[in-house]
């Protein structure tokens, strides 16, 4: 036995978090794409048997008033909130990412320009997500703006008075990099500007502080570190004192003041109901509240601190064993500036790469051109995991 295996059976064996493993459902693989889809939670097929056969089998439409449905956007965001840092009433969980993403940022135009001084100029992040910079354009022509591309390293110094919006990945989605959120939020308001944090990859992975930090909208997927599901909805969030200028461009019936009155006239709803907009998909909003369960008496800190603890150990298997020169790290050294994954560049047939370390039971992703993706998610990955992959790692490249 080698003993980077030692070190990670015994590592494992005072791990306080390893009891949660079983609570999902997990084979013999290595599982380390929970930075695109999570693992599902053991429970949650019973729920929604449930859900399927009592809630819409039987009860039936009564099930919006006498099984919550109808508040369910809410209730779940309250469930999500603390994972990201934010007090109950500001969290709602529906649609998509990218359309939460639309809402947040046409909405953060829209609060800029009240504000007066002709804003009209929205920086985007520049390696951004794609749908974040589909998005993003789409929003500046729909709103007359101009569209900036910047480095989240440069955007202190592209603010100025002609910003209205800043929309940034808390982590960047193939590196790896962890973003200086309170730095670049104090930035963007010292400027004038609203900003808008796309917490994907973050949520449920690492603290996030929205409120400590001043947020003014972010949002996030919940399939990913929150085990919702594949499709479960996302959320978005809204600062308090900012919900009653919250002005979305979808106002759908779901977020009328009263939406049952039928009227022709939109009046939006007070609070963190003014962010939704058509009839929430059930079905998959209560898969994800039954999968938010594995959160409970579960620390973000203490996750955070095994994330840390794993991706370096899982970098030092593979400096062990990867020969030189067949892969390198582009996942930051410094902690303060890691996600959740470890992102190393492969430039021999990365795809390839991938493939094989699947067929052999080590699961990560691919991202073009040469990037392979390895996603630690701290409820269900332990040590020997890392060791293992990097082992694997090193047999397939070698």
């Amino acid at each position: 036995m080698s003993e980077l295996l030692s070190e990670a059976e015994a590592r494992d064996a005072a791990d306080g978090l390893a009891g949660l493993r079983d609570r999902f459902v997990l084979d013999g693989a290595v599982y380390l794409d929970g930075n695109s889809l999570g693992a599902l939670p053991a429970h949650v097929p019973a729920r929604m048997e449930d859900v399927i056969r009592r809630q819409w089998g039987e009860l039936r439409i009564r099930s919006w008033t006498e099984g919550g449905w109808w508040t369910a956007p809410e209730r779940v965001g309250d469930r999500i909130a603390p994972l990201v840092g934010a007090a109950a009433g500001q969290t709602v969980v529906g649609d998509s990412t990218s359309v939460n993403v639309f809402k947040a940022l046409v909405a953060a135009v829209r609060m800029a320009r009240e504000d007066g001084g002709g804003r009209d100029e929205i920086l985007v992040d520049a390696a951004t997500f794609p749908t974040d910079g589909y998005i993003a354009a789409s929003a500046a022509r729909l709103t007359d703006c101009r569209l900036r591309p910047v480095a989240p390293a440069e955007v202190p110094s592209a603010l100025g008075g002609r910003t209205a919006a800043v929309l940034l990945n808390h982590v960047d989605y193939r590196t790896g990099r962890l973003h200086d959120l309170p730095a670049l939020t104090a930035a963007a308001h010292a400027a004038g500007a609203y900003t808008v944090w796309d917490l994907c990859h973050s949520a449920g992975a690492l603290p996030v502080g929205l409120d400590a930090h001043g947020v003014d909208l972010a949002v996030g997927c919940t399939y990913k570190y929150l085990n919702g599901g594949p499709g479960s909805p996302a959320f978005l969030y809204v600062r308090r004192d900012l919900q009653d200028r919250f002005d979305s461009p979808l106002p759908g019936w779901n977020s009328h003041a009263e939406p049952f009155g039928m009227r022709p006239g939109y009046e939006p709803a007070e609070g963190a109901v003014r962010g939704r907009v058509g009839t929430p998909d059930i079905l998959s909003l209560l898969a994800l509240e039954a999968a938010l369960e594995v959160w409970d008496g579960v620390s973000v800190a203490a996750v955070r601190a095994k994330s840390l603890a794993l991706t370096d150990f899982f970098l030092r298997c593979v400096g062990e064993y990867v020969p030189a020169g067949r892969v390198e790290s582009v996942t930051p050294e410094a902690h303060a500036e890691r996600g959740s994954q470890v992102a190393l560049r492969c430039p021999s047939d990365a795809g390839g790469v991938m493939r094989r370390l699947i067929g052999r039971g080590v699961v990560g992703d691919h991202r073009a051109p040469d990037i392979l993706r390895f996603g630690f998610t701290p409820l269900y990955v332990g040590f020997a995991d890392a060791e293992r992959a990097a082992r694997v790692l090193a047999e397939v490249v070698g």
